[in-house]
Formats: structure tokens, sequence, C-alpha cells
């Protein structure tokens, strides 16, 4: 066999399913090789690089496994690297396989010549450029494996044409040869009896779920901890769904745009166990005023992240589930009804709410959305004013049904992820909630869909406005808008309908229940929907950024607001 037909039979020993790719020159003998071989694995044939890497990456959101992607050298490479650095950014299992030049002609400005090696470093976890073809092997086991263990991430494969072709004399059995590379740590016995000490004293305890937390298949653990300690949960962006968010010590999500009770329990608690989340900018606000009166405790698998934007009181690197399973059992139960009594206050006094009453809202079709499929979708989002409503009204219940960009925040990801995730899970419902500037970045993958005949529900928030921009020039910059106005967005439905989904339009309140229930009853084909919504509706609460949690503003400011200090 040739390289490229043993790097084939080395991912079908991988497990893998589906190849998410764009052929081109360099990666012509990979793409044979899928044909010839005799593999089972399935070629999702894309229309952008970039639509390759956002659906794996929903694939491995959704089912656990990496997604798997194979594309040409130079661009085709270049393309993928937005999709590298979201992956990268939320700690996403990705194989990224590229075509590259023949090795005698790297460094020459060859044809579609890149260096993809370089070019990527900042955004994987690892990456190789591959010399010998009797290391392919070797090498692809070598990138499952640091793709999946310890922190997880995306991994690049750079493949000269010429290693491709070449002839493989090798073993497809070969092990991987990773001696420096550590990814188990054992959990500090000592670190977890302070832990515990702390928390059997607090009054005011409370747990904030990261990402590590489902990633680490650690949401019964939290869910056991959090009943045995009475203690409030309160999750990231992308923890949604560590404790079922119908549960009564479920907070919502905190920080920028959480509820306005988890933002409150984080101000007021007297004791903080952050798991699996990295303290990003978007939930702690001023660093310096996070918790100032709390005993803070962090667990994380990554060394990199303790102490980096908050200094804590404990500091334990170590496998999510491991850690709260030794924490569970070094604690005795306890109750706080003083404190849940205390924050269901909150709830009632500052509860998510939304008015109709200038018109159709993107709360209130997403809302709808949340009762029709009974909580039960997967729910894909792209990035912006929708992604902070969806978080908000549509509550998860199950660790892998939430899949959106979180550190990248990157537009047009939505759609493609909901691909990938029905790829994962077909006979599950998958919902894509859109907006009409994220949508326009992505959408020509409508022809992936519908050629597959993915009954995936890709719902357009359309305000004809990039929307948290224009709300921040609302609030921050005197309402002077600036490159933010949609005027001349298409007919989304009848572009649906060109590449043979199903395209409805939803122009006000009257018609919306009936038209969203038509739309998910049509399983044989993709169906977008079209709703026209109120333009200018603002999120909130919102934390402006670099401020304390402290000044969370719950309902629409009366005055104008300084220009923010923190990041954008």
């Amino acid at each position: 066999m040739d390289g490229a037909t043993a790097l084939i039979k080395t991912l079908e020993r991988q497990g893998v399913e589906y190849i998410f790719g764009y052929s081109g020159g360099a990666a012509i003998p990979i793409f044979d090789a899928i044909v010839t071989s005799g593999t089972a694995i399935k070629l999702i044939l894309v229309r952008h690089e970039q639509g390759a890497a956002h659906m794996a990456d929903g694939y491995a959101r959704a089912s656990g496994k990496p997604g798997v992607v194979l594309v040409t050298s130079g661009p085709g490479a270049g393309n993928v690297v937005t999709g590298l650095m979201t992956a990268h950014m939320d700690s996403v299992p990705m194989i990224v396989i590229c075509g590259q030049q023949i090795r005698q002609m790297l460094g020459f400005d060859a044809f579609q010549e890149a260096d993809v090696f370089n070019m990527t470093m900042p955004v994987v976890k690892h990456n190789y450029m591959v010399h010998e073809v009797n290391d392919l092997p070797r090498i692809v086991n070598e990138a499952f494996h640091l793709a999946t263990t310890g922190r997880p991430g995306p991994v690049l494969l750079d493949i000269p044409k010429d290693v491709s072709s070449a002839p493989f004399t090798g073993s497809l059995d070969a092990p991987i040869d990773l001696p420096a590379y550590t990814h188990r740590h054992s959990v500090s016995k000592t670190h977890i009896a302070a832990i515990a000490a702390a928390w059997q004293k607090a009054k005011r305890p409370l747990i904030l779920a990261g990402h590590g937390v489902l990633i680490a298949q650690a949401a019964p653990a939290v869910r056991t901890l959090a009943e045995a300690m009475d203690t409030p949960v309160t999750t990231t962006l992308l923890g949604k769904g560590a404790l079922p968010e119908t549960h009564r010590l479920a907070l919502g999500m905190l920080g920028m745009h959480g509820t306005a009770y988890a933002n409150k329990a984080v101000v007021e608690c007297d004791f903080l166990l952050n798991v699996g989340s990295r303290f990003d900018d978007r939930i702690i606000g001023d660093p310096a005023q996070f918790c100032p009166k709390a005993f803070k405790a962090h667990i994380d698998i990554d060394a990199a992240e303790l102490h980096k934007m908050i200094a804590v009181d404990v500091a334990v690197r170590g496998d999510a589930k491991e850690s709260l399973e030794a924490l569970t059992a070094a604690l005795q139960p306890a109750r706080h009804t003083t404190w849940n009594k205390h924050l269901d206050g909150y709830r009632r006094q500052y509860p998510l709410q939304y008015s109709d009453n200038e018109g159709l809202t993107m709360q209130h079709l997403i809302d709808r959305v949340y009762h029709i499929t009974g909580g039960k979708a997967v729910v894909a989002t792209d990035v912006g004013q929708h992604q902070m409503w969806a978080a908000q009204f549509y509550k998860i219940d199950q660790p892998r049904n939430w899949l959106s960009s979180g550190g990248a925040g990157t537009m047009g990801y939505g759609f493609p992820a909901a691909i990938g995730a029905q790829f994962a899970r077909p006979h599950e419902p998958v919902v894509a909630f859109v907006g009409d500037g994220g949508f326009q970045m992505t959408l020509y993958e409508l022809a992936t869909a519908c050629i597959n005949k993915l009954p995936l529900k890709i719902i357009v928030l359309n305000n004809h406005y990039l929307g948290m921009v224009r709300q921040w020039q609302e609030l921050f910059y005197d309402n002077r808008e600036s490159g933010v106005n949609l005027e001349g967005n298409p007919d989304f439905c009848k572009l649906a309908e060109a590449y043979g989904a199903r395209g409805i339009h939803i122009t006000g309140l009257d018609d919306a229940d009936a038209k969203l229930r038509e739309a998910f009853a049509i399983t044989d084909r993709p169906v977008v929907i079209n709703a026209e919504v109120v333009k200018t509706s603002n999120v909130f609460p919102m934390v402006p950024p670099g401020a304390p949690l402290t000044n969370m503003i719950i309902t629409p400011p009366a005055t104008a607001l300084d220009k923010p200090t923190g990041s954008t």
C-alpha cells in the first residue's frame, strides 16, 4: 500500500466515521485512498474548508469523539485556521490533515506551498510535519492520543504529497512514542482536604462549573456533590448542561450576560469552587473585585490556568471527575436552606423575561423552540445577541447538547457545527440559532446539509444588524452606528429553496408558533426559518467589560454609559 492508504486504514482503526473535507492537488492521494482502500469511513464533501473545521468541531462536541478534517495545501490549510482557533480556545479534540507540496520543493515558494506547521502552531495543541511515510501510523495514533487526553485540543498533520504517495513498508500497529507527554495527575489529598474544610465552614457556598466538567464526563459528579452539599451551581457559557438547568440548584450562566441571580450569588458567596473553568474575562469582570470575600478553590487539568486570572486559596491540578469524587468522599453532607432561599428571592426579583410589545423578539422564538422541542434538542449557536439569549432561554439538561463558540467568538460557527452534530447524532433533533450576519459567513454549507438530507433546523434570527456591536455602539458610543447595518440581506427562504432546503418565513407573533411547528414536522431535509425580529433589542443583564459584577445592568440604562475599559 502507499502512505495515503496506510493513513486511511489507521484512521479507521481509530474509529473514525466521517472525514469532513475539500479536495485539492496536494491531497489527491489521500482522497483517492478513501475510494480505493475499502474503508467504511464516509467523506463529507463541504463547500469551504472553514465549514469542514466547524463541522468536525460540532461532531466532536456532540459525540465526545474527535472530528477529522482533510484539506489540501496552501489556501486549503489556511482556510481551516479559524476553525482550529475555535477548537483550540474551547478545548475540542480535532485532527486536521493537510496535503503539502513535495518535500524537495519546500521552501521554494512552490504552487500552493505554505508553512502550515508554523502558521498553525499558536492555534493547535500539537502539530506534525510528516517526513517519512512509515511514520504515518505512529503519528496518527499520537495525534489522537494528544487530541483526546489531558486538556483536549486540535492536532494538525501536514503531509507532503510525495510522502502520501510513497510505498508504505511499515506496520499499522506502530505504538506511540511520547515520553515527555504526561496527561494524568494524581489529586492532592492535602488540597482536597483543605477545600473540604473550607466548604464545611461556609454559609454561602457556590459551585462554578465550566466546560471541563463536560469534557471529563463529570456532570453526574457535580450533581451528586451539589445535592449532598445543598450548594447552588452556576455555569459558564460552555458549561451549560453540567447540572440540569431545570434543577432546583441551577442558577444558569454567570458573567457578562449571565442571570442576575447567578451574578449576585458570585458577589455574595463566601466559598467558591471552580471546576473546569479558566476564569475567563467574560465571567470575572474586574479580577481585583471578583469574589472578594470568598474562599476560592480551582480544579483544572491544565496547570497553565491555575492562578492565571484569579489568585485562589487552593488550586488542584487534576481530572474534574476524579477530583470531585475525592471531594465528595471528604465531605459531610450539609444544608444551606437560608442561602438557597435568599437566592430564590433573587430569582423572583430578577427573572429572565422579555416583552413582545414592540413585536416578535428573538427571546420569544427561542423560548417557543425550547417548549416545542421539550428542551431535548442539540442546540448550536452562532455568535452575538442571539447566542446570549439562547444561553438564557434554552435550558440544557444533558451534557453535549449545547454547542457554541466561546473563547474565539467565531461568527459563522453555528450552522456548520449543527451539521457536524447531526452527523454525530442522526436520530436526534438538532437546532441552529444563527444571526443574519453569522449565517451569511457559512451559509454555502446548505449544499452539504441538503445533499446529505439532514433534518436540522436553521433558525435565522434576522434583525438586519450586527446586533451585539450595535448594542455596544448604542450603550457606549452615543448610538453612533458604524459598520453594523446589514442592508442588502438576501431572501433567506428563496436561498434555502435554491439549495433544496425548505424555507419558512415568520413575519410576526401571529404566525410564529404555527410555522415553527410546521418546520419541526419536516424531517426529510434541512429547514431554514427566517424570522423577522425586532431590530434594536438589547441583551440584559449586562456587565460592562472590565467592570465588577456588582456593576451589572439589569434593565436598559436611562443615561449614556462610559466607554468600556475592558476587552470587547
